[in-house]
């Protein structure tokens, strides 16, 4: 089996909150406002130390998109999904990049 090296960032950053692996940067946030099953999401361009599961069709109030959930590679918790294909042209801003839902990280 190959060795897992995770990535550490530097900056402000946010974590798992079960395992404090480092997630994505603060700047990395797009400013649009995302709310999930759970409450608040965040929309980030890059996230790091994340393993994706199989894709499937999602319907949301905004459309219809193939997407991947999200997990950390440290403990495994599911903390959001990426934007596989956004149907919609309004919505293809979306594309190859993660939701995290704001119940599973923190800043650190």
């Amino acid at each position: 089996m190959e060795r897992l090296t995770l990535v550490n960032l530097e900056g402000k950053f946010y974590s798992c909150k079960h395992c404090k692996t480092h997630l994505a940067l603060c700047e990395d946030i797009v400013p649009k406002s995302f709310y999930c099953s759970n409450g608040k999401a965040y929309l980030f361009n890059k996230v790091v130390n994340v393993s994706a599961g199989e894709k499937e069709d999602r319907i949301t109030i905004t459309g219809m998109y193939i997407v991947a959930d999200i997990s950390c590679v440290g403990c495994g918790s599911t903390l959001g999904w990426k934007y596989e294909t956004a149907h919609e042209e309004s919505q293809k801003y979306k594309e190859g990049k993660c939701v995290l839902e704001r119940s599973y990280f923190w800043q650190g």
